[in-house]
């Protein structure tokens, strides 16, 4: 019996420590879960210098152009985990698109507009910032430029750190910049350029969020205010439809496809304008089949949002990765074609392996990364349902169409993140006037004591203020980073 005893407790004993092992597994799996993206991420750095030094080959200059791919790629990193956010956290926010269904398309469209539409020409200098004949010599571009995609790409991890959605394009004009005066001075700068950008700040947010509070004072007024809600959102559902179908022809064609096809302002609008009635007038049955039998409630109405919300955020995917790929790979197509040609130049050809890098950088960096910024943009700042997001991503391409017409320069960046705000603004201003209404009706209801009227806030502050500040501090950050990064390499190369 006592046999049998001391074979049980044996058991017992193994059960434990086979637990214990078990348990040790789970808690090494789970320290080393957060080490798989970074670990993912540093392969395919590590990729990219490979391709870089088998692509160019043994010379002089190929450790400054293998470096300078593993800048590119890691900045490729950064611009998917923070800018494509802007892209997809609306529909997240309003589930009309799960994490992954986000990520998925999001890879591939952003993946499709770099590849097919990311330039065959891209100005290397960020626009304008600095004059590549001002440096000295073609070895002091080279280091600046690599200045620059190093600096920036750091700012950009800092920001998605923090969960601020930033410009990149503004990271890589800071980054320039900040290399460019400590290479050759304050004269290198062009300041007029530079001037138009810091007015970008102002412009970008307030039209993306006056654009979004138009179209969601409209949906609301027309719409979700009526006695009859569904029979007014078959009228207009598919007129807003065909506006969007028709405002996003007209952006793709102007801003996403320009490198493909080189067209007008007029004929990207007339483009627009004849798609837009064309879907206007197919969506007329499809609202209606969509519709029937739909309760006359605003839950209803999400349902024919939907659609259109996941189509819009494709489509600004493919414009994003045709237009801002060249952050990523501006610079670093400026450090081969000098280290090839031994000149300085200002605009260059990029290679195909310098837009794969780029390309799949982006998508990389969305994959292992974007999370973060895509809940930031979806769900923290307001809650969004799907009407509020598709007024957020129809106001990204009308106000990238509008301001171009102006010649104002934006950030896409800021025009989706002040879509958010002036919807969420919009909201407690709208909440605000149907109480104060309410009240006047029932006057002797006791006003909202102010702890209540400061819990029902729709826009997060902490959020706002954050952002802000990143926005404000980007391009002095990245360019204070860049010209101390600059002296290091230069020191170093010296």
């Amino acid at each position: 019996m006592s046999r049998i005893e001391d074979e049980a407790r044996h058991l017992e004993t193994l059960d434990r420590d086979l637990g214990r092992f078990s348990t040790l597994e789970n808690a090494a799996a789970y320290a080393a879960r957060p080490m798989v993206a970074p670990g993912i991420a540093l392969v395919f750095i590590l990729l990219a210098g490979l391709i870089a030094g088998l692509t160019i080959g043994l010379s002089g200059n190929s450790l400054i152009v293998i470096i300078a791919a593993v800048f590119g790629a890691y900045m490729a990193l950064n611009i998917g985990a923070n800018d494509v956010a802007n892209n997809m956290g609306p529909a997240v926010g309003a589930n009309a698109l799960t994490m992954g269904g986000a990520i998925a398309i999001a890879a591939i469209f952003e993946s499709a507009g770099a590849l097919i539409a990311g330039g065959d020409v891209v100005s290397t200098i960020a626009k304008g910032i600095v004059a590549p004949e001002a440096m000295a010599t073609p070895e002091t571009f080279m280091w600046a430029m690599m200045a620059a995609l190093l600096s920036s790409a750091l700012w950009v991890n800092l920001a998605t750190w923090i969960g601020a959605p930033v410009s990149t394009t503004h990271s890589v004009v800071g980054g320039v910049m900040g290399a460019g005066i400590a290479s050759a001075g304050l004269g290198v700068v062009n300041w007029s350029m530079m001037t138009t950008i810091a007015a970008s700040w102002v412009i970008s947010p307030l039209l993306g969020g006056l654009i979004a509070v138009a179209f969601l004072w409209f949906i609301k007024a027309r719409i979700i205010y009526q006695p009859d809600k569904i029979a007014a959102a078959r009228v207009w559902v598919p007129v807003l439809v065909g506006i969007m179908a028709g405002v996003f022809s007209a952006y793709l064609v102007l801003k996403g496809l320009k490198q493909l096809i080189h067209v007008s302002m007029g004929v990207s609008l007339l483009t627009g304008l004849v798609i837009g009635i064309v879907t206007w007038a197919v969506m007329i049955p499809v609202i209606r089949r969509q519709s029937a039998g739909l309760e006359n409630r605003n839950k209803s109405l999400k349902v024919l949002f939907g659609i259109p919300l996941i189509v819009s955020a494709a489509l600004l995917s493919f414009a994003h990765g045709a237009n801002d790929v060249a952050n990523a790979v501006g610079p670093l197509a400026a450090i081969v074609a000098t280290a090839q040609s031994g000149a300085l130049t200002d605009a260059v050809g990029i290679p195909t392996w310098v837009m794969l890098i780029g390309a799949f950088g982006i998508s990389f960096g969305l994959f292992l990364f974007g999370p973060k910024l895509i809940r930031m943009v979806g769900n923290q700042i307001t809650k969004l349902n799907p009407m509020r997001a598709y007024c957020v991503a129809l106001s990204a391409a009308l106000t990238v169409i509008v301001a171009s017409w102006l010649g104002l320069p934006v950030s896409s960046t800021h025009i989706a993140v002040g879509g958010v705000f002036g919807v969420g603004f919009f909201r407690e201003w709208d909440t605000e006037r149907r109480l104060r209404q309410a009240r006047e009706a029932m006057p002797d209801n006791p006003p909202l004591p102010p702890e209540e009227r400061r819990r029902r806030k729709l826009v997060r502050r902490s959020h706002f203020l954050t952002i802000i500040a990143a926005w404000v501090i980007t391009v002095p950050a990245a360019a204070l980073l860049s010209a101390l990064l600059f002296l290091v390499i230069d020191f170093i190369a010296g």
